[in-house]
Parts: structure tokens; C-alpha cells; sequence
């Protein structure tokens, strides 16, 4: 490369740098977030309508979900043939313990019999259109100390409200 071209490459590259500096700022100002309309807020943007209808911690819907899940977790993800043999001691911890608007969940709690012979703690939750594409109600659990990949860690307290 000759020192000319070096010397237009060099201010070619500091003209554009400059351009698209100038360029993001702009952008940035230019477009201040608006508030939805009287229109808009009457017409098509309703709010989420929860109904807090969900089943009760001892469902057996809900602990079909959590005893099936967790076999197919252990074998799928973790080569493992471990298997919920009984569910007992299951109670309600919380019941939509944030602020209204948000969606309705219920916490509960129980012990589990794992096939290995220990019973462990069970925490989940139950929540209102957190089934498939939010078709149904839905079910997040953990295990106290088969949370492996830790999701909920430590010792499944995330999973807790």
C-alpha cells in the first residue's frame, strides 16, 4: 500500500465512524416513546384478564404434571431412572402474593418419595396461563436436591415466592 492510500483509507474509515455516530443520536432523540392513545386504549389494547381460577395444590392434575415431568427429566436429561413413587404433606404456601395485575399463582409445598428411597422436599407453583402457548394453567417445580441443573438454586428457594 502506498502512505496515499494508506492516509485516505485512514480518514475514510474516521468519516464514516463519525457518520454513524451521528447517526445513532439522532435515532435516539428523534423517537421519544408515546403513550397509548383514547382509541387505542378503548379498542383493541385491553389489559390481561385473569381470572385466578387455577387447582387446588393437591390436584391430581397438577401432580400428574409434576410426577410425569419429572420422569422424563431424570431419563431424558440426565440418563437417570429416578421416579416419584408418592406425593404427601402437600399444602399451600401463597396464593397471588404479588399486587393485582399480575399473574395469578398458587405456591404450595409438599414431600415426595423418590425411587431411591428418600422423601424430599417438593416446592411448585401453579400458574394461570403458563400451560402450552397459554392455552391452560400451568406447573413450575423443583425437587430439593435434584435440582441439577440449578434453575432454582439454592435448594429450590427460587421456586418459592
Amino acid at each position: 500500500m502506498t502512505p496515499l492510500s494508506m492516509v485516505l483509507s485512514t480518514r475514510t474509515l474516521r468519516a464514516f465512524a463519525r457518520a454513524a455516530s451521528v447517526a445513532c443520536a439522532l435515532a435516539a432523540t428523534a423517537a421519544q416513546a408515546t403513550a397509548a392513545s383514547w382509541l387505542e386504549k378503548n379498542f383493541y389494547l385491553f389489559g390481561p384478564r385473569y381470572d385466578a381460577v387455577l387447582p387446588a395444590c393437591d390436584a391430581t392434575s397438577a401432580l400428574g404434571k409434576i410426577v410425569g415431568r419429572f420422569a422424563v427429566k431424570e431419563s431424558r436429561f440426565w440418563n437417570s431412572s429416578l421416579t416419584i413413587q408418592d406425593v404427601g404433606a402437600v399444602r399451600e404456601v401463597s396464593f397471588r402474593p404479588w399486587m393485582e395485575g399480575t399473574v395469578p399463582r398458587r405456591f404450595c409445598t409438599g414431600k415426595v418419595l423418590v425411587s431411591d428411597g428418600r422423601w424430599r422436599t417438593l416446592h411448585y407453583s401453579i400458574i394461570e396461563d403458563g400451560g402450552m402457548i397459554g392455552a391452560s394453567w400451568g406447573v413450575e417445580w423443583c425437587v430439593v436436591g435434584l435440582d441439577r441443573n440449578w434453575a432454582y438454586n439454592p435448594a429450590c428457594k427460587m421456586a418459592m415466592p
